[in-house]
């Protein structure tokens, strides 16, 4: 079965260094719970790019899974990454 990309223009790969270039708030960073935390500038690894779920392919909003820290994780667009 081929692989489907399903509208991900995908330029990163599992593996590759990436920065976040766009203020991005999120609400569930660990060491600040319930707050308003803006990811812009901050580094991780991309750990997954969503395209397939259990074997069927999917359209996910937020394709690119970056591991930011141990025990943070982020869904991201492509458009708010920069490789570093």
């Amino acid at each position: 079965m081929e692989k489907q990309n399903l509208g991900v223009n995908v330029v990163m790969k599992i593996g590759d260094r990436v920065r976040v270039k766009d203020s991005v708030i999120v609400y569930h960073h660990p060491e600040h719970r319930s707050q308003a935390f803006d990811l812009k500038g901050t580094e991780g690894e991309v750990v997954n790019i969503a395209t397939q779920w259990q074997g069927r392919p999917v359209s996910a909003n937020l394709p690119i899974v970056v591991q930011f820290t141990k025990k943070f994780k982020a869904h991201l667009r492509e458009n708010e990454l920069e490789i570093i």
